[in-house]
């Protein structure tokens, strides 16, 4: 199967960007000869099932683990050489958020702020009380993190990241533990965010939400990197289908064969009256196939009576589907 293209074809500059990154443990390659291309500016989602490297990957971009071998710029800067002047322009949640259990979520807040070299104390009071508005957290500041859920925590865990300003965000499973009102806030604080310039680094496996919120796409698997490109790129790869609604089928499928498209056999009539009766044909376009719109001059040229006719792709569960040929966990 052809890729999708990479988003390194793009004129755009690149947030993120890394050339053939390895990451070995002994003989195992966890990470093998990535090329990561995230466009500034973008929503990038990272998909992949559990251990296919994405935090692995992750972890190395940061900082926070040595790449085996491979070269890794971050907002233009080596990582992790410049791992100094890069990382107070990146914000990050990662493998969850750690908090102590005994202090409020504002206090919480205050003191990660605290620790941060380059975060200015006058402003951190508006600063945290801001972040924690940001992301819903506003009516439980005051509330011990240890009474906090799953979901407050993984909420929390992003304020931490939005305390100052960012030109990256890195965000490894967000939507973890969030029932969906969460989930839909923190898609909303993305797009809103990236809407502001930021540019989005989303490592997920839900792939319905990552299709709601992301502009780029990569797909892992067992440590590679299969594809990446605009979310568009990778719904054009492969088969869409044709679906014809006409009163003349059995022309429909004549011309469809010449036109080198395989029909299916059956047909579903309509719920119309049999004086405007019409059926419903369906066939699979690949990608290398004649064009929809000469499918329908085809169609017209032949004298078939088109009543309705559309193309659709595939969901983004069939295409990482079509890349891997295993399957994946779509609910979480």
């Amino acid at each position: 199967m052809t890729p999708a293209p990479s988003a390194a074809t793009s004129a755009a500059p690149l947030a993120i960007e890394t050339s053939s990154l390895t990451k070995s443990f002994g003989r195992q390659e966890a990470v093998a000869d990535v090329d990561l291309a995230v466009p500034a500016g973008s929503v990038y989602g990272f998909l992949g099932p559990n251990g296919s490297g994405k935090t692995s990957t992750i972890r190395m971009l940061l900082g926070l683990t040595s790449a085996t071998s491979g070269d890794i710029r971050v907002l233009g800067g080596a990582m992790p050489d410049r791992a100094r002047d890069v990382l107070p322009r990146v914000g990050a949640l990662v493998e969850g958020p750690a908090f102590y259990p005994f202090l409020s979520g504002r206090a919480n807040l205050h003191r990660l702020d605290s620790a941060d070299r380059t975060a200015p104390a006058a402003t951190r009071t508006a600063r945290v009380d801001a972040a924690l508005d940001r992301v819903g957290l506003g009516h439980a500041a005051s509330k011990k993190a240890h009474a906090y859920s799953l979901g407050m925590k993984q909420r929390l865990g992003i304020a931490n990241a939005l305390l100052m300003p960012r030109d990256l965000l890195v965000l490894d499973e967000p939507s973890n533990g969030l029932d969906p009102q969460g989930t839909r806030e923190v898609r909303t604080l993305i797009r809103s965010l990236a809407d502001e310039g930021t540019t989005v680094f989303v490592s997920s496996h839900l792939l319905a939400e990552v299709e709601q919120m992301c502009t780029h796409i990569g797909v892992m698997s067992a440590g590679r990197l299969l594809t990446q490109g605009t979310l568009d790129d990778l719904r054009a790869i492969g088969t869409h289908r044709v679906r014809l609604l006409t009163p003349d089928p059995d022309d429909a499928r004549v011309v469809l064969r010449r036109l080198g498209l395989a029909p299916e056999a059956r047909v579903r009539p309509t719920d119309r009256p049999e004086s405007t009766a019409a059926e419903l044909v369906e066939a699979d376009l690949v990608g290398d196939g004649p064009s929809p719109e000469a499918v329908v001059a085809a169609l017209v040229a032949a004298d078939v009576r088109v009543r309705g006719f559309e193309v659709t792709g595939a969901s983004l569960e069939e295409r990482f589907v079509d890349l891997t040929g295993e399957g994946f966990d779509v609910a979480g």
